[in-house]
């Protein structure tokens, strides 16, 4: 039976080193799920509920505020980056940044933090690195939104130690040509499906996006064709092609917005436009006090986020949430994922000079 030593609560990087070495690919958090458990229950000052592998572990101090820390306990796939190692100042390993070194900060407070500054729920929550209906956030905030409501929130996914408020909507959509099937050496009795879809390429190629800035913090908008599927033999004009765009907007649009820029960009085409996947986009809510509180401690200018990330869950109950964690974006899912140990440090400093 797993379980994490006094000493190893009390310290964030050896807790990341621990978390991560708990193999917890979506779908398998069992195991990393009760482990956590187990250390929350331990903290007599800590509330604690668990629904599936969502756990929800709560102060009930009667403060004026409450504030949210989040983190899922998912990875992608190993990939030959387990158990982790430490090179210096570097710890690699599936998980280091995406996001366990961000969970490690969560728990690490939730037990050693008795009386913080304002009442606070931590959230642990299972399935985010796969498609959204399984996300365990998600199906919390359905089931069970008592547990997300908060006057602010921060999701612990990796900024690189930087703050990044809100977030940007994305939608997905099919765009389908169609013509008529012929034998390629008598092509003028079909009409070439792959050659109609050249039409929305090139609107495309010219499409200028927008940048849109709100509270001091920039959102950088695109559309862009991300897969294509035409053709059905070498001697065959094709009848269908389908081109996939993916458009992440700022969280100025609300979907409705984003689902008829799309349509109106390719008005007038023989396409058939459908949307089959979106998600809203988060506004920074950087004018909550507890985000002013927060931001203060940190002592950064916050930027916008580009992707999109479980903040929109919160907002869409309408808790201004925010993205800060220790781990790098940029090397998320990568063979050799990292996490630099100084910012973990630096990250436990500052939320708990934040919440203390």
């Amino acid at each position: 039976m797993d379980s994490f030593s006094t000493e190893t609560l009390a310290d964030p990087v050896a807790l990341t080193r621990a978390l991560v070495d708990i193999e917890s690919v979506s779908g398998d958090e069992q195991r990393i799920t009760d482990t956590v458990e187990r250390a929350l229950r331990s903290a007599p000052h800590l509330s604690v509920q668990r629904d599936g592998n969502v756990l929800c572990a709560r102060t009930e101090l009667g403060r004026e505020r409450r504030v949210v820390l989040a983190g899922h306990l998912d990875t992608v796939p190993i990939a030959d980056n387990l158990p982790s190692r430490v090179d210096g100042d570097v710890m690699h390993g599936c998980g280091t940044s995406d996001m366990k070194s961000g969970d490690a900060l969560a728990l690490h407070l939730a037990v050693t933090l008795p009386a913080p500054r304002h009442d606070v729920t931590y959230l642990f929550y299972d399935c985010e690195e796969v498609e959204a209906e399984r996300n365990g956030l998600s199906r919390i905030s359905r089931t069970r939104p008592d547990w997300l409501a908060a006057d602010f929130a921060i999701l612990l996914e990796g900024t690189y130690g930087e703050v990044e408020a809100g977030c940007q909507g994305t939608m997905r959509a099919r765009l389908t040509a169609t013509g008529v099937r012929a034998h390629s050496a008598r092509s003028w009795l079909g009409s070439n499906a792959i050659h109609a879809a050249g039409e929305a390429l090139d609107r495309l190629r010219g499409y200028q996006p927008r940048t849109v800035v709100i509270d001091g913090c920039e959102y950088r908008e695109g559309l862009n064709a991300v897969r294509i599927a035409g053709g059905i033999a070498g001697n065959i004009v094709p009848d269908e092609c389908v081109v996939e765009v993916n458009f992440r907007f700022a969280p100025d649009r609300t979907e409705a917005d984003a689902h008829a820029h799309v349509r109106e960009v390719f008005a007038g085409l023989p396409l058939k436009v459908e949307i089959t996947d979106s998600a809203p986009g988060a506004l920074p809510g950087l004018s909550e006090p507890a985000a002013a509180d927060f931001l203060a401690a940190i002592g950064t200018r916050p930027r916008g986020k580009f992707g999109w990330t479980d903040v929109a869950r919160f907002a869409s109950i309408g808790v201004p949430a925010l993205n800060y964690g220790p781990g790098d974006p940029n090397v998320a899912h990568a063979r050799d994922e990292r996490v630099e140990i100084p910012l973990i440090r630096s990250g436990a400093e500052a939320l708990r000079r934040w919440l203390a």
